[in-house]
């Protein structure tokens, strides 16, 4: 990988495909940064979810508001930004679904997987309003 950070942003249609697009893009920017095979499925894994769920829960699947999604690699880790058009949510207010209140529930488990698979994660007010997702995977030295 190049010494330069590199940054890589995207506006996406609010549409099913956009949750594969997205997913294809993180796994091979992934992999040209040097990640192993196990770090390129987790990180797909986490920005599928965060895609979803700005396609399912922030944007309510309406096709007139838009993803952004951000790729940094900088020089010790790929962060990733992921933004809705929606009302935007609280992480505290996201039910855990190891809670056995919860555990037939449909919501939470998006971000259980998104804060197991990836080093650093939060939740921001977005620029525009709605929610931005901000999930980072450290370089592993070996």
């Amino acid at each position: 990988m190049s010494l330069k950070p590199q940054r890589i942003e995207v506006i996406l249609e609010t549409v099913l495909d956009s949750i594969a697009l997205a997913e294809e893009m993180s796994v091979r920017l992934a992999a040209a940064a040097g990640f192993s095979e196990d770090d390129q499925y987790r990180i797909g894994l986490a920005v599928h979810e965060s895609v979803m769920n700005a396609y399912q829960y922030g944007n309510e699947q309406r096709r007139e508001k838009k993803i952004h999604v951000v790729f940094e690699l900088a020089h010790e880790k790929m962060v990733i930004r992921v933004a809705d058009q929606g009302t935007g949510f609280r992480l505290e207010e996201v039910p855990d679904p190891r809670m056995d209140e919860n555990v037939l529930g449909e919501t939470g488990r998006g971000v259980l997987l998104m804060r197991a698979f990836m080093d650093e994660f939060d939740v921001l007010v977005g620029q525009g309003g709605g929610a931005e997702i901000i999930m980072a995977k450290r370089y592993r030295t070996h």
